[in-house]
């Protein structure tokens, strides 16, 4: 599923189920949407609600579908409430804390799960997992608190990487870089096409800077320090952070002048345009694209620097949490257990773009090219990042924001924007 993510991270959700995502859709913009109520259940304890901020309009679809058929199945009734993207981020804690919050929640897996449950607002879903045993560990650790208690279950995942049309880079007689230098070469080649090589969506969508930055610091430092970094181990005025910016800066003049104003749908409409070359995005970003235009569309990995470093890769996992104070709580479990399985997966995944991975080991991925190739991608990471505020926390992300968003505007003040970074950083730490 896909966010905002950030994390916002999916060509489905970081979809956003934040992100991928994400992260992890498409309105991240409008207001807030709705969806069908379910009945009344027959032991009067009512339709499982579920908040979801899966507004792009394949991902809301596929989610009304799932409902839908969980519904007829007979073994309880959801009801489903779809938020804009960018409305569903701020107001989570809003919704976790209030005397009378939603059953169930898309959202993503990491930091800021934990965080909810380490101020026990999310609800133990270990006796889910006990039906979960083929799941891969790393998914089990990934929705375990550390209490040793899961409180996420997971749907999918998705990975990033520089997004273009196929048809643009044959007209343009350009092929995919893998190192940093033949990416500055291949950039330098459509500026004097007369193309905006990058393109960026940072209008109302600031975060998606934030894959920038996180690529950059887990090619030039590493995975590790990168997650030390972002859990307040390391400190953002580092002279390590400092060499992440210096690589950013030769790839500034490239970036599309225009993106700044504009968030990442329209950037997406801008790259399958033609208007810009390529696009450093989560697989989310296809559930705004027209279905003819998916087979067109290839990506390649962010570009190695520096060979020694071992290879890491964002792929961030979307899914469930639930309100610990739900009051329908053998409902909540039942419908977890049927997003976990098989037939909810697949459904998913052939209902939305199809570019995202389920997370049930025996779901079918989609066999487009496309997947295939994520996946292989995914397969050879040494190390898997989440995106910044999942590895860190939603409120660390709105410091990211500012400084990065600060840099592409003012990069001779890097410095100065590092201080700040880092002073911000540590009032979230303390806070």
């Amino acid at each position: 599923m896909s966010d905002f993510d950030p994390g916002r991270r999916r060509f489905l959700g970081h979809l956003g189920l934040a992100g991928l995502g994400a992260l992890g859709a498409s309105s991240f913009l409008s207001a807030c949407a709705s969806s069908a109520s379910g009945p009344t259940t027959s032991n009067g304890s009512g339709a499982v609600t579920i908040q979801s901020n899966l507004s792009s309009p394949q991902a809301k679809a596929a989610m009304e579908k799932l409902i839908e058929t969980f519904n007829a199945q007979g073994k309880g009734t959801a009801s489903l409430n779809t938020i804009a993207s960018e409305t569903f981020r701020t107001q989570l804690p809003t919704y976790l804390t209030s005397a009378n919050p939603p059953d169930l929640y898309t959202w993503y897996a990491g930091s800021v799960a934990n965080d909810y449950a380490s101020k026990n607002l999310l609800l133990d879903v270990s006796e889910v997992w006990k039906s979960l045993d083929d799941y891969p560990q790393s998914l089990r650790t990934l929705s375990t608190d550390a209490s040793g208690k899961q409180i996420f279950v997971p749907m999918n995942n998705y990975w990033w990487g520089f997004f273009y049309r196929k048809s643009n880079f044959a007209k343009w007689g350009v092929q995919e870089p893998k190192t940093w230098t033949e990416f500055l070469a291949l950039c330098e080649t459509l500026k004097g096409k007369g193309v905006p090589p990058i393109g960026i969506g940072l209008g109302d969508t600031p975060w998606v800077a934030s894959a920038w930055f996180d690529y950059l610091n887990i090619r030039i430092n590493g995975a590790p320090f990168h997650r030390e970094l972002l859990a307040g181990k390391q400190r953002f005025d580092d002279p390590k952070v400092k060499a992440v910016f210096t690589r950013w800066r030769e790839a500034l003049p490239y970036f599309d002048p225009k993106g700044k104003a504009y968030p990442f749908q329209e950037a997406t409409t801008a790259l399958l345009a033609g208007k810009t070359g390529m696009f450093l995005i989560g697989t989310f970003f296809a559930d705004a694209a027209p279905k003819d235009a998916l087979g067109d569309l290839d990506f390649f990995r962010f570009p190695i620097i520096d060979p020694a470093v071992p290879l890491a890769e964002e792929a961030p996992t979307d899914g469930f949490f639930a309100s610990a104070k739900t009051a329908n709580p053998t409902g909540t479990r039942a419908l977890l257990s049927y997003l976990a399985g098989v037939e909810a997966q697949e459904a998913y995944v052939k209902a939305s773009s199809g570019i995202v991975l389920p997370a049930n080991p025996r779901a079918k991925a989609s066999d487009s090219p496309l997947v295939v190739k994520g996946k292989a991608m995914l397969n050879e990471a040494k190390e898997l990042t989440q995106f910044f505020n999942r590895d860190s926390s939603d409120a660390l992300q709105p410091t990211a924001d500012t400084a990065l968003t600060k840099f592409i505007d003012k990069p001779d003040q890097i410095d100065a924007i590092l201080r700040e970074w880092q002073a911000g950083a540590e009032k979230v730490f303390k806070g």
